[in-house]
């Protein structure tokens, strides 16, 4: 299990090449690749997006490239001789249309000139460039994974924690929803009693009212669902493979339920309870978020 939260970084060197591939990531809901490289590795984006891809799923990752040539210059200076001249034959008119002024017309001053002099970038070996790539680029991502997944690691057992309070608390509301119906039938004999003052109770009438409101707070299912949805919480967790969005949805589920346990409760412990619940599937929520 990984957490969507890392970062690479690994060196590739070659004869006089050294090329250095940096990756950081966090949280997206995709893979979402976002390069800063150099203009010149521009033509190799497709090498750094396919080897990505192969090792991570999810998560908005930077790239950071550089690459420099040791020893030997990557670069060339060329010299345009026919300029040159140009520029030559012009300082020679000057010096003969205006003899009184000094003459300091030299190498440097020709080498000073525009365009005479201009600097190359050598051609690479693409085969060479490409090969050191793809093998930074996968260096990088097993650095990256292994940071994610130490990170994911400790996400799981802190999820497992949560999971486990959330448990606690659905035990507490099962030992409350049996004592929901013998709240709401005290209260509704002692209102009925005082309204009308001493009168006789209709006790089967009491019966059917306390039947219909037991009916419609009855938390049955949503404690059945949740307790399904722990232990398949729990089994996710045990995986090994990317589950964040099967996570996502099941933290919902989680959600989805306690609210409705929530709206049907009026024993206050068992309200009490339930909103404690939902701090604390709101948590895992939060940390969800982070997995893969």
């Amino acid at each position: 299990m990984k957490s969507m939260t890392g970062y690479g970084k690994a060196t590739v060197s070659r004869d006089n090449r050294e090329l250095t591939v940096e990756l950081k990531s966090v949280n997206h809901r995709f893979l979402d690749i976002s390069t800063k490289i150099p203009r010149s590795f521009i033509a190799y984006e497709d090498v750094i997006r396919g080897g990505l891809s192969q090792g991570l799923t999810r998560g908005h990752v930077d790239v950071f490239i550089n690459y420099s040539r040791r020893g030997d210059s990557d670069k060339t200076v060329t010299v345009d001789l026919s300029l040159a001249a140009g520029y030559v034959k012009a300082a020679e008119r000057l010096a003969e249309t205006f003899p009184g002024l000094h003459r300091d017309f030299n190498v440097n001053a020709l080498m000073r000139s525009a365009d005479v002099l201009a600097v190359e970038q050598a051609e690479e070996d693409e085969s060479i460039v490409r090969e050191m790539l793809v093998q930074a680029v996968n260096a990088a991502v097993v650095k990256l994974n292994e940071m994610r997944e130490a990170e994911g690691n400790a996400l799981r057992s802190d999820l497992l924690g949560k999971i486990d309070n959330v448990e606690r608390l659905l035990n507490v509301v099962k030992q409350c929803a049996p004592h929901v119906a013998e709240q709401y039938r005290d209260k509704l004999t002692a209102r009925i009693t005082e309204a009308l003052s001493g009168v006789q109770l209709d006790e089967a009438k009491l019966a059917n009212e306390v039947c219909f409101f037991v009916d419609k707070s009855c938390i049955d299912e949503e404690i059945t669902r949740l307790t399904s949805h722990i232990a398949r919480a729990r089994e996710l967790l045990s995986k090994e493979e990317p589950v964040g969005r099967k996570l996502d949805f099941l933290a919902q589920e989680f959600n989805r339920e306690t609210n409705t346990i929530c709206s049907k409760s009026s024993y206050l412990e068992l309200t009490a309870t339930a909103l404690e619940m939902k701090n604390e599937i709101e948590k895992i929520r939060e940390q969800i978020q982070n997995l893969e």
